[in-house]
């Protein structure tokens, strides 16, 4: 078994699991610029102690390579928990991140999510450095 057998991909406007990239198109040679994961944009996702996204990751493949580079990685450690039980807690997170990065090559952003349930999902957007 691979993990390309079990990660899930599905266009994030209509699943609610797949993370979202938000990033722009086409950026400059070792500029910054901000990416932004986020999972339930159009289709909320549930945030609650029982249904919950626990992570996302951002990677980068750079055409002109085979591997693939972890940017940056979020965890989301609490959804309501409390002595008081499932859902009574004082704080639930929300599984959105930002990362500002810089590019000297064209390649491929791609995102990974977990949920607690319904396990992996990911989404990727190609970008181009003039």
């Amino acid at each position: 078994m691979k993990i390309s057998d079990v990660i899930q991909s599905a266009d994030w406007k209509t699943e609610k699991h797949a993370p979202v990239i938000e990033a722009p198109e086409k950026v400059k040679t070792g500029e910054n610029f901000t990416v932004e994961l986020s999972v339930g944009k159009e289709i909320a996702h549930p945030n609650t102690t029982e249904h919950h996204i626990r992570w996302i990751k951002l990677y980068f493949k750079p055409d002109n390579s085979k591997f693939v580079f972890e940017v940056a990685a979020s965890e989301f450690n609490v959804h309501g928990e409390s002595t008081d039980g499932a859902n009574k807690g004082p704080v639930y997170a929300e599984p959105i991140m930002k990362a500002v990065m810089k590019l000297n090559g064209s390649g491929t952003l791609l995102a990974t999510s977990y949920c607690n349930i319904h396990g992996l999902w990911e989404s990727s957007q190609t970008i181009t450095v003039e």
